[in-house]
């Protein structure tokens, strides 16, 4: 993260959307090998050749590895999956700019300047709100609203993000320095340009 910070920018918070979304796929993660350990041991009991006459011993090993395949697949497709995505987005604030970083193998990342951001807003649902979380919208007025989703603590993260807008410099940013007086400009980028007088 160094290497992608401005001089004089320092990290305020780094966060991951709100686990909630992890809970079915942990749930999956319990579930599935037991269910897949069942299936073996009513397999050996030869409870299989009971429901079907056809099925002889020689089948054992061959319907325990189907069982074994099945579960590792559902848990490989379904909760290894979950829990890379949820891993896969970051949300970062520092002194100058909120990033929001998705995907480990295919990246999409943005980033807006906090200067630009006019509004803050957070919206919750009924199950954001019991878990504290929610999704943070910045209205950067002409390009749009950029939306943090399903931010933990989010009430705590807006208060870092107002705090961060506090303390930006006031003024405008010519070469990296505050300019805080108009008589600082150069002639050349007053407005109306050079008096020719």
């Amino acid at each position: 993260m160094r290497k992608e910070l401005l001089p004089g920018e320092q990290v305020i918070a780094v966060t991951r959307q709100q686990g909630r979304s992890l809970f079915l796929p942990v749930l999956a993660f319990i579930v599935v090998p037991a269910v897949a350990a069942y299936a073996c041991a009513w397999v050996i009991k030869g409870n299989a050749q009971r429901l079907a006459p056809f099925i002889t011993v020689e089948w054992t090993p061959w319907l325990m590895g189907a069982a074994m395949v099945l579960a590792a697949w559902l848990l490989l497709a379904y909760s290894f999956k979950r829990v890379l995505h949820w891993r896969s987005v970051r949300y970062i604030l520092t002194s100058r700019r909120i990033l929001a970083k998705y995907g480990m193998f295919r990246r999409n990342d943005w980033q807006i300047s906090l200067m630009a951001v006019r509004n803050v807003g957070v919206h919750q649902t009924l199950v954001q709100r019991a878990l504290h979380s929610g999704n943070i919208s910045l209205d950067t007025g002409h390009s749009g609203v950029a939306v943090l989703n399903d931010v933990p603590l989010v009430g705590k993260f807006r208060g870092f993000i107002l705090d961060a807008m506090d303390e930006l410099p006031k003024g405008e940013v010519f070469e990296g320095e505050v300019l805080r007086d108009f008589d600082e400009l150069p002639w050349e980028l007053r407005e109306g340009g050079r008096d020719e007088r």
